[in-house]
């Protein structure tokens, strides 16, 4: 897959990688040492070496760098063909829990907030990251009806909430530990599929 981040070019000469993974690295040490609320794109560029025009470029926010640096590609990518419904939307909640369990403590609820505060923000989030997980899902719902797997087409918006929604929820509002995930994913995949069930 073509990373995001190159992508995202603005035109003219292609970025410097090295100066991505710098800026990378120190987004992710930065919010393990101070957090996500005390990280700045000041100290980003002091950390990484490079210069703010440099992180202008490739970010318009905080909250859009960070994001970017934590799910390092695209969040709920289309998996690629698993076989099956079941496998596939397996794949999908597996790598939904492992982004958001491995973020560090604080950050996911702090950007969303972030997020929901910012009209601007929250719309141009909506627009890359949420129009491509509903994509996700709708990929996902043409290779099952094309198996003949479905007996009825869920919503994928509704498909799209049951599998992310949960997670979060487990994770940082009902305190829920990570080393139960599986379990919950587990009970999600069961209850996803019977969208499907006649």
């Amino acid at each position: 897959m073509t990373d995001r981040r190159q992508a995202r070019g603005r035109g003219g000469r292609p970025r410097d990688r090295r100066v991505d993974d710098a800026i990378a690295a120190a987004v992710r040490e930065l919010l393990s040492e101070a957090g996500y609320a005390r990280l700045t794109m000041a100290e980003v560029a002091t950390r990484s070496g490079a210069g703010k025009a440099a992180i202008y470029r490739r970010f318009a926010s905080k909250q859009e760098m960070i994001f970017d640096v934590l799910v390092e590609g695209e969040f709920l990518p289309v998996p690629s063909d698993r076989g099956s419904l079941r496998a596939d939307l397996a794949a999908v909640l597996a790598d939904s829990a492992d982004s958001f369990a491995s973020a560090p403590p604080g950050t996911v609820p702090g950007l969303l907030a972030d997020i929901q505060a910012d009209p601007e923000l929250h719309q141009r989030f909506v627009t890359r990251y949420v129009g491509a997980q509903r994509q996700t899902f709708e990929e996902i719902l043409d290779r099952a009806a094309l198996r003949g797997e479905l007996a009825r087409r869920p919503d994928p918006a509704i498909l799209n909430a049951l599998v992310v929604g949960p997670i979060f929820a487990w994770l940082f509002l009902l305190d829920g530990t990570p080393d139960r995930l599986p379990a919950l994913t587990s009970a999600l995949l069961d209850a996803a599929l019977a969208l499907t069930a006649r």
